[in-house]
């Protein structure tokens, strides 16, 4: 169902996309605003494993350095069917982990020290399992696609904003320029709510991935919670805006209107959906 609603909010964000060029009404500009986007978030997208590693001072391990850590990722890793994925640990006492990597035999698993010392080992072991599901799944290409979109419609709109636009026969027509104007004013909001709507799709998934990795739907669920009350005593102070959807939970706050641009699911929705795998409802 999750994959099936991805499907249907990247199809929305190509229909925005294509409204807004039609709004502008030229499809050269419309292709070189893809293109600059394209470029830069492809670019972000092949190097962002190291970006993103750097940004937090994660550190590779190795079996010798961390052997429990290391024992729990080549287990699950071999479950799930995939490459071993580098191991690296974040010098932060805030309880999180991400992973990342530009496809499964270029990826990462990376956790803090502070998620290391809370959680057990079978906790651990579902968090490992929803990062490795993130991996399986493709989700950091799913996420940089969506972004480039993003991109293209809000570069479209800003040349629109700064040099003119509409359809140039908009008076020939009897088209009407306020509601044009109005959907180009829209148009990068709702782009963005997409943006956020799949990428908490994309967590849904990642946590019925790791059940199934782990065995331990539970384990998973108490994982999460234990995690959302420590990022609330423990804040991340380093987290970043543009990384925060790698995360297992959000490592940023915010309440109101900002849920609607959160990349994450609420933890209470994620830990019944947990709990109904458990009990075999899902």
């Amino acid at each position: 169902m999750n994959g099936f609603k991805t499907v249907i909010l990247m199809t929305a964000m190509m229909v925005l996309f294509i409204l807004v060029g039609r709004i502008i009404g030229g499809e050269q500009g419309m292709m070189y605003a893809f293109i600059i986007s394209l470029a830069m978030n492809f670019g972000s997208y092949w190097v962002s494993d190291k970006i993103v590693l750097t940004m937090y001072g994660a550190h590779q391990v190795t079996r010798e350095e961390s052997p429990e850590l290391y024992d729990i990722v080549e287990k699950l890793a071999s479950k799930a069917e995939l490459p071993m994925p580098k191991v690296y640990i974040m010098n932060n006492p805030t309880p999180n982990a991400f992973a990342t990597g530009r496809n499964p035999n270029n990826s990462a698993v990376a956790v803090t020290t502070g998620i290391m010392s809370m959680l057990n080992k079978e906790e651990l072991e579902g968090v490992i399992s929803h990062e490795l599901t993130h991996i399986k799944n493709r989700d950091i290409l799913v996420s940089t696609i969506a972004a480039t979109l993003v991109g293209t419609i809000t570069y479209i709109v800003q040349f629109a904003m700064f040099f003119g636009g509409g359809r140039r026969n908009d008076r020939e027509e009897g088209g009407n320029v306020i509601v044009d104007l109005l959907l180009l004013i829209i148009a990068p909001i709702a782009a963005m709510l997409i943006q956020m709507a799949i990428s908490r799709s994309r967590e849904y998934m990642a946590d019925e991935g790791g059940a199934m990795i782990s065995g331990k739907p539970l384990a998973l669920a108490s994982a999460l919670n234990k995690l959302q009350h420590g990022n609330d005593v423990i804040p991340m102070r380093n987290a970043n805006q543009s990384s925060a959807h790698m995360f297992i939970v959000n490592p940023l706050h915010g309440g109101g209107l900002m849920k609607l641009f959160s990349t994450h699911p609420p933890i209470e929705e994620r830990i019944e959906r947990l709990k109904e795998i458990a009990a075999g409802r899902r």
